[in-house]
Parts: structure tokens; sequence; C-alpha cells
């Protein structure tokens, strides 16, 4: 019975190479790919900061942009305020002119401020995770059905 061996014959093999060299062992393979996963876990975490910074740098730039829109709104609503009350003074006088303008503005308020309120009130929290928030320490003792 004869075996043949089809690898580089033991003379021309590289010299310096053993069989402990010739492959790692599995603590180092295990190593290796420990140290490559918080490798790769770091590179990750860096992204993150990376894209998180770069999307409140935008979110910053647009609140901005709103808050010059809303300046930018409220002088409209002033300027025509006053021209509405300026209009009517022509007709009716000033004094009542800018009560009528007053008395508009404070339904338009009222409005506004009866909607916000049942918006409000429609608000009911975070329900599911207040209900699995309670059900935790039944689950680490091991009785999550009692709940």
């Amino acid at each position: 019975m004869s075996t043949s061996y089809n690898g580089p014959s033991p003379d021309t093999a590289d010299p310096l190479l053993t069989d402990s060299d010739a492959r790692p062992s599995i603590g180092e393979l295990l190593a290796d790919v420990g140290q490559d996963v918080t490798t790769l876990i770091r590179q990750e975490v860096e992204l993150a900061k990376a894209e998180v910074r770069q999307s409140a740098t935008r979110a910053a730039k647009g609140a901005g942009m709103f808050a010059g829109a809303g300046v930018s709104g409220h002088m409209v609503v002033l300027f025509v305020s006053i021209a509405v009350w300026w209009g009517l003074g022509n007709s009716i006088g000033h004094g009542w002119s800018a009560i009528v303008v007053a008395a508009i503005w404070l339904i338009i308020g009222a409005v506004l401020a009866a909607t916000g309120r049942g918006e409000i009130k429609t608000i009911k929290g975070v329900p599911l995770t207040a209900d699995t928030v309670k059900k935790i320490p039944n689950a680490v003792t091991g009785n999550e059905e009692t709940s």
C-alpha cells in the first residue's frame, strides 16, 4: 500500500516555515477576529457620530431658516394689521378701527387656543412603552406571563 504525496518535496519546502508557523492557532484566529470586530465597531461608531453631526448641522440650519420665516411672517401680520387699522380708521375712526382689529385677533387667538387644547388632550403618551417597561421586572425574574 503506497500513498502518494502531491505537495512540495521536503527539500524544496521553505526551511524557515515549520508546521506551527504554517497555520495560526485557534487562539490566534480568535484574537484576530476579536480585534477585527472591535475595529469594525469603532469604525461604525465613528461613522454614526459623523452622520449625526452632519444631520444636526443641517437641522440647525433648517431651524434657523424656520425662525427667520416666523419673524418675517410676524412682520407681515403686523403690517397688514396696521394697514387694516388705518384703512378702517378713515371710515369709522382710528380708535374704533383699533378695537375691530384687536377683536379679530382675539377671535383668531381663541380659535387657535381651542384647537391646540383639543390636540393636547388627544396625546396619550407612550402607552406601549409604558406597558413593556412594566413587564421588565417580571421578565427578569422569569414571570413574564403574570403581568
